[in-house]
């Protein structure tokens, strides 16, 4: 027992003698004593930060990069009628600040006020009756069936006329 008291008691000791001996913080003492000597307050001023110039975007009227253009086939193309043109006396309906791809018919209903398209889009599920207007151009529904709601949309033509441009947007099954 005294032997193995004897054998722990060296074992520290050899482990103490190894956390002592050459201390080299000779760098460090003398960071700290500079650090010391200097004035108080002395410390850097903050740097200055320049003002950068704003940006306004001014393209949010044009069509989205996202969206596919109109192709338009140049020999075949239909010139614009003057008695085609959006009224911008009409007041805008809620569903005419959303584009008209995103929204898909999801089903019919009727009633005895009349028959009705479901449309999701905007947000979420909108009725939608013929003479009801949606999209950015001037679409404005003209027929409604089991399977599709018809849009008519009033499109310029590139030569200051307007064009009425047809679209159909199909029944989506399984939504």
């Amino acid at each position: 027992m005294k032997r193995l008291r004897g054998l722990s008691l060296g074992l520290i000791l050899v482990g103490l003698a190894g956390c002592g001996g050459d201390d080299d913080f000779g760098d460090l003492d003398a960071y700290m004593n500079e650090v010391r000597l200097r004035p108080p307050g002395e410390i850097e001023p903050m740097p200055a930060f320049g003002s950068y110039p704003t940006f306004t975007y001014n393209a949010a009227p044009l069509r989205s990069p996202f969206q596919p253009a109109v192709r338009v086939d140049l020999a075949g193309r239909l010139a614009g009628s003057p008695a085609v043109k959006p009224d911008p006396n009409r007041s805008k309906q809620y569903l005419e600040g959303f584009s008209i791809e995103q929204f898909e018919m999801v089903g019919t209903l009727s009633n005895a006020s009349g028959f009705f398209a479901l449309l999701r889009g905007a947000g979420g599920v909108h009725r939608l009756k013929v003479g009801d207007y949606l999209g950015r151009n001037d679409g404005r529904i003209v027929a409604i069936s089991d399977s599709q709601v018809e849009v008519v949309e009033i499109v310029p033509d590139g030569a200051g006329a307007w064009l009425e441009r047809p679209r159909t947007i199909p029944l989506k099954e399984h939504s």
